[in-house]
């Protein structure tokens, strides 16, 4: 019988040059695997941290026709004349409660803010319902609504006064109080009080 043995002179046999060839390889073989399998490891790991965290940042900051494009709120002009503009009026829905608005601060259900994406931060105003008679003072403190004929958002609290919540949206003049300008005055309105004499 053939073998690939050699025996030495102390009788202990050795493996052949094909064997430890063969060995060899393998072992080499079993390195690639090592690393090949590492490697796939390594991209899944970083697949799966790259879908978890777009995943993440799409549940903390949800999309609403009404708020999506802030981009196009800072380029908008901004309307610091003060005179009184028509449309339509709708109110923040509640996934906006509580979530930063264009001034920093956070969106209050309970507060008189509201949404514009013309009027300057800051500007009070006066919005009444067309269809009712029913009006209230807002602060700006946000931009938007991003949806055809609506010129401003209010919040729950306004809606109520206002009538809006009904019907989810109503007929509406916004007439500016008091317009903050770029010099840091701040002009009257179509909506500032008269008072006797003029003033």
């Amino acid at each position: 019988m053939e073998t690939n043995l050699h025996t030495t002179a102390s009788g202990l046999s050795m493996p052949s040059v094909d064997a430890r060839l063969a060995l060899s390889q393998h072992s080499q073989l079993n390195r690639r695997d090592k690393l090949r399998a590492l490697l796939l490891l390594f991209l899944v790991l970083v697949l799966f941290h790259w879908f978890s965290a777009a995943l993440a940042q799409q549940q903390t900051e949800p999309v609403d026709i009404t708020h999506a494009n802030h981009k196009a709120a800072n380029n908008a002009p901004l309307d610091r004349s003060g005179k009184a503009r028509k449309g339509k009026a709708s109110y923040y829905g509640k996934k906006f409660y509580s979530k930063e608005m264009a001034d920093g601060t956070r969106m209050n259900p309970q507060s008189n803010v509201a949404a514009s994406k013309t009027l300057p931060i800051g500007t009070k105003a006066k919005v009444t319902n067309l269809d009712t008679g029913a009006s209230a003072v807002v602060v700006i403190k946000d931009r938007g609504p991003y949806v055809k004929d609506r010129i401003v958002d209010v919040s729950p609290k306004t809606a109520d006064k206002l009538g809006l919540k009904e019907n989810g949206t109503a007929p509406v003049e916004v007439k500016p109080v008091e317009v903050p300008q770029s010099d840091g005055s701040v002009k009257p309105g179509a909506g500032a009080v008269q008072t006797p004499g003029g003033k």
